[in-house]
């Protein structure tokens, strides 16, 4: 059983030779970008302001109009949440042995007596041309999980850059269609595992790639 998230599956379906690299054999390490380093301080400063009450700094002030709106939103709030979903779906320590899924929510805020949760993923790209809703999917079933009783949940994805909110509502008896597309790419996850074949997936983003050794690496 191969352990997987959002990003590490789509990393498969965007190309198994790479998933082998960075997952597998882990003979490439991806470096850190400034990107990357620029998201990670964002998701601190939200992190500390909705959860230790501490100023934005100034120089992300363009996060405390959203913030404050996240935060003024009654129920209780998990920042940078942690959950794990073992293959059966019963929820589990992130790094338990039997951990099938794992996720991490930025912001999760619950209302137990409305029955209600609102999830919210903070992305730093420059607008939401590419949003790809299919991570809140997934999280929307740990929540539903970890606090059954959630019966619905009110997802998005927060541009914060461009102040842009990509909206998702998600049912509790929708779960198994939230995790179809998952199923399938796993599938061919557990072939490729199991017969040891890697292919290569040629694309614009290969010149990107940090898999130097590939045939289609153009860097």
């Amino acid at each position: 059983m191969v352990a997987w998230s959002f990003s590490s599956l789509k990393t498969f379906e965007q190309c198994p030779r790479k998933y082998f690299h960075t997952r597998v054999a882990k003979d490439v390490k991806e470096p850190e970008t400034e990107a990357m380093l620029y998201g990670s301080l964002v998701h601190e400063a939200a992190e500390k302001f909705i959860r230790d009450g501490e100023p934005i700094p100034e120089k992300f002030a363009f996060l405390r109009e959203p913030l404050e709106r996240l935060n003024a939103i009654p129920g209780e709030k998990h920042c940078e949440m942690k959950m794990g979903l073992t293959e059966d779906l019963e929820p589990c320590d992130f790094f338990a042995k039997n951990v099938w899924w794992r996720g991490i929510a930025d912001l999760v805020v619950v209302n137990k007596e409305k029955g209600l949760a609102y999830s919210v993923d903070y992305k730093t790209g420059k607008n939401a041309r590419y949003a790809d809703t299919k991570q809140l999917d997934l999280v929307a079933t740990a929540i539903f999980k970890y606090f059954p009783e959630v019966k619905r949940v009110k997802s998005g994805l927060l541009f914060v850059v461009s102040n842009e909110f990509i909206r998702a509502e998600h049912e509790a008896d929708s779960i198994d269609k939230y995790l179809d597309a998952p199923r399938q790419l796993l599938a061919r996850l557990d072939n490729a595992m199991e017969n040891d074949v890697w292919n290569a997936i040629s694309g614009p983003l290969c010149r990107f790639c940090a898999v130097k050794q590939c045939e289609y690496n153009r860097s």
